[in-house]
């Protein structure tokens, strides 16, 4: 299989196989400035990088029967929370945290990839990645996994018909939870942070071996506030006669009514309303408060062409 293609990520380091999305050294600039543009409660950054941390300081020196440690981290939440960019930007602010521990790998899954209409082939991707891909690169030294939609992976066993569903489904879970289990016994340098959209989704026994699992709920009053003048400041750096817009009611109006909505709704709500005109469109230098508060009015009543 030929590798994808990352400029950003480190040419000597290419993991070629089958349900690795992405491979690089960390820490990563890209990858850091993600976790700078997250936003979210500063509380809930500060408890995932104290985790991360104390999996690679504490987790190595303790026995796994007094600490059982599984080096699990869970970010569940609704789709646009920015949670798999958490995720990336956790794993390289780790490295950079930890200096003095040698160079850490990062490994990102696609899971959907490992996902096989054949009798008993999801289980066998499952287990070669698990126990071989990954494995390896963990016996190199630190090594950070991010497990994107890990429900794909570790669907819940309990809510799963053996009539409606392949037994390749449940045996897929079976593998992984095994796979967890010996790979957390054999090297304590290798932290996975899995996200998902459906925790609900997720099988127990998964989000039980999680050593925390943090909630990535929708943004707060203030949150909404600072992510719409952020998407509007980015756009005046381009455009520089738009940077007072923050400054107006029309657009104190936008923040209350962007209060509900995801982040990544709430940008894409600034760049529909340089799309409201075509003057606009041919330059954004033209977007005025009120474009903002209807594009987020509009947002707000909908979801994807449903009625909220």
């Amino acid at each position: 299989m030929k590798p994808l293609h990352f400029p950003d990520r480190d040419p000597d380091y290419v993991v070629d196989a089958k349900g690795v999305l992405d491979s690089r050294k960390l820490p990563d600039q890209s990858f850091l400035e993600l976790w700078d543009a997250i936003i979210v409660d500063q509380p809930v950054k500060d408890r995932l990088l104290a985790q991360a941390v104390l999996n690679f300081t504490l987790r190595p020196k303790l026995k796994r029967s007094a600490a059982p440690f599984h080096g699990i981290i869970l970010l569940v939440g609704p789709p646009g929370t920015g949670k798999t960019s958490l995720a990336r930007g956790l794993a390289s602010r780790t490295a950079e945290t930890i200096r003095d521990q040698g160079k850490f790998r990062y490994i990102e899954v696609e899971p959907h990839a490992l996902a096989s209409a054949a009798l008993g082939k999801s289980q066998q991707a499952v287990r070669h990645l698990l126990a071989e891909v990954v494995a390896e690169q963990a016996s190199l030294g630190p090594l950070i996994v991010v497990l994107d939609e890990v429900e794909t992976l570790a669907a819940d066993r309990a809510k799963l018909s053996l009539e409606a569903n392949p037994v390749d489904v449940h045996r897929a879970t079976d593998a992984v939870l095994a796979q967890l289990d010996q790979l957390a016994a054999q090297y304590p340098q290798l932290l996975f942070i899995a996200t998902s959209n459906f925790e609900n989704a997720i099988d127990a026994a998964f989000v039980s071996r999680a050593d925390l699992v943090e909630d990535i709920g929708l943004p707060t009053a203030g949150a909404c506030e600072r992510i719409l003048t952020d998407t509007v400041m980015a756009l005046a750096a381009v455009f520089p006669r738009i940077k007072n817009i923050v400054e107006d009611r029309e657009f104190q109006q936008a923040i209350q009514h962007s209060v509900g909505l995801d982040a990544r709704r709430i940008r894409k709500s600034v760049l529909a309303a340089c799309a409201r005109d075509k003057r606009t469109a041919l330059d954004p230098g033209r977007l005025t408060a009120a474009d903002i508060l209807a594009s987020v009015e509009q947002a707000s009543r909908t979801s994807y062409g449903v009625r909220r």
